[in-house]
């Protein structure tokens, strides 16, 4: 469908949507399009929406135990938002269609946060052989997550010029191509020069790859599954059971500032959010604080 080719290409130039986000999309509306079986605009209907959708009910999900769980609602809702947005692409260019506000999306459970403790962050942060220069370039990783919130894209995208150790900031683009500034922590500046005075290349990623694979002619940048690795191997090291991610490091860093006072709206743009509900998933973890409220003041 051509509309569709001019709906992608209006997400990425006009919108300023990722490549990754421009095919997931394509990928959504495919789907729709090739179950529906819909040729042009206005013969789409409400009726096509609730068949589809009880169509991804019914697709399997993650499995659980010896089971298959449905396809998760957060999952079917991302088909959903796809979809809408592209009827108010249809809407804005003047082509009737079906009305985007028709449709709802399913309500789906608060999403519910990895963490881990304090003690096991810090036993994360230690990990690292710091004498080697891989361990030095990623201690300097764990510093940098955890004092500026950067998401893993963000972090790998990063070059040497972006980086002013001399002011303890620097601006990233984060998602939507939106600008924002982090801040650095004296130990993330520390680990940082200590990793690039040891460095002799002449490459301008901020973080480059190691080992025997490092000279085989390709790209010295580290990639966002090479970050997922190695953050895997040190929690192994460090005895933490659960799952990190650099996410778990993102969460990390916003709770400990909202644990520490920080109001939600700054966290909401040192984290680069579009929307505060967004953020606001982080005050349940912080919401601790209550039950000692409740025992010191209630039924005295």
């Amino acid at each position: 469908m051509e509309l569709k080719t001019q709906f992608l290409e209006y997400l990425e130039i006009e919108r300023g949507r990722s490549v990754k986000t421009v095919e997931n999309y394509d990928r959504y509306l495919v789907r729709f399009f090739t179950f529906t079986k819909v040729k042009k605009p206005g013969e789409l209907t409400e009726e096509h929406v609730r068949t589809f959708r009880l169509h991804l009910n019914r697709q399997p999900g993650t499995k659980v135990g010896g089971r298959i769980e449905p396809m998760k609602r957060r999952t079917q809702n991302y088909y959903l938002i796809a979809v809408r947005a592209f009827l108010k692409f249809l809407r804005k260019r003047g082509i009737e269609s079906l009305n985007p506000e028709r449709i709802e999306l399913a309500k789906v459970p608060e999403r519910s946060l990895d963490l881990i403790s304090s003690s096991e962050l810090k036993r994360l942060m230690s990990a690292p052989d710091a004498k080697t220069l891989e361990g030095k370039r990623d201690k300097a990783i764990l510093e940098l997550f955890f004092s500026t919130g950067l998401r893993i894209s963000e972090l790998t995208s990063l070059s040497i010029d972006d980086v002013d150790l001399t002011r303890d900031e620097f601006s990233v683009r984060g998602k939507g191509d939106k600008i924002r500034v982090v801040f650095l922590s004296d130990s993330a500046r520390e680990c940082i020069e200590r990793y690039l005075k040891k460095r002799k290349d002449l490459d301008d990623a901020l973080f480059i790859r190691y080992g025997p694979k490092a000279n085989d002619g390709g790209e010295l940048r580290l990639s966002p599954r090479a970050v997922q690795r190695l953050l895997k191997k040190y929690a192994a090291q460090a005895g933490i059971t659960r799952k990190v991610t650099p996410h778990v490091l993102r969460h990390s860093f916003a709770t400990d500032l909202l644990q520490n006072g920080a109001d939600l709206r700054s966290v909401q743009a040192l984290l680069g959010h579009a929307n505060i509900a967004t953020t606001q998933v982080y005050t349940h973890v912080t919401d601790k604080h209550l039950r000692d409220v409740h025992r010191k003041f209630h039924g005295k």
